[in-house]
């Protein structure tokens, strides 16, 4: 697909469901919001950039620490959002800029620290983006990203990418551990940390957010339902199509 276009299904997709997100228990939640507060927290007058803010839950839970937050997402519409519930709590140090991951408009070194959280999925070119998440950190600053990540056996990472794409039609892919650090190394960033951990995910809301039509849900269920033992077993598939996959908090440091 043309990045032109792609962009264009990115902006529908999430702005449709600007709301949704800003709302959304799976994307509000997180242990690891506790791990980028500690991170974050006690440095000083520091730049931060929301990469791919979504809803802002980060922004939100991080700006009370930090010096100023860029919250900058494909989606004006989910921009809007997060500048009317900044407004609502009182976080005047979040500015949203609009634009996409793979063209930064900042000035090199600009940031201390770049976070991105359940959006790095959906870039049309993940090395790219991280090439310019390199050039816009300061000289020793860290960047993190938490996503849904891909297991190492081509059977799971098959179904995985599959239910991801038929529930939306945006995402690109969902990345193993081991490509995301190959992709940050060859970006010029020296990972310094990574876990992973289990998030579930209940099958009717995570449908209804993206609001993936009938004819799509019914693939997800008949592809969940005729999978092998080990994929329902790995992904811990239920009778209600609700399941299990795994997410990485990787760190990086220019």
């Amino acid at each position: 697909m043309h990045d032109n276009a792609h962009t264009q299904v990115v902006q529908k997709q999430f702005g449709e469901q600007a709301d949704a997100y800003l709302n959304s228990a799976v994307h509000a939640q997180g242990s690891e919001f506790a791990e980028l507060l500690a991170a974050v927290q006690g440095h000083g007058d520091v730049q931060l950039l929301d990469l791919g803010c979504g809803a802002g839950h980060v922004s939100f839970h991080l700006a009370p620490v930090v010096g100023k937050i860029v919250a900058y997402d494909l989606s004006q519409q989910m921009l809007d959002v997060v500048a009317q519930t900044a407004q609502v709590r009182g976080l005047g140090n979040i500015e949203t800029v609009h634009g996409a991951a793979e063209q930064l408009p900042f000035e090199d070194a600009s940031f201390d620290f770049v976070i991105s959280r359940f959006s790095a999925h959906h870039w049309s070119d993940l090395g790219q983006a991280l090439r310019e998440v390199r050039r816009v950190l300061k000289p020793g600053g860290a960047t993190a990203f938490v996503d849904v990540v891909a297991p190492g056996l081509p059977l799971l990472d098959t179904h995985l990418q599959t239910v991801e794409l038929l529930r939306d039609n945006s995402h690109v892919r969902d990345y193993s551990p081991s490509q995301w650090a190959l992709q940050l190394g060859e970006a010029g960033l020296r990972v310094t940390a990574g876990k992973t951990q289990r998030l579930r995910l209940e099958y009717q809301s995570w449908v209804q957010r993206m609001r993936t039509p009938d004819v799509f849900r019914a693939a997800i269920r008949q592809l969940q339902q005729t999978a092998s033992h080990e994929v329902r077993s790995y992904f811990e598939i239920a009778d209600d199509g609700s399941f299990s996959t795994d997410v990485l908090l990787i760190w990086a440091e220019r």
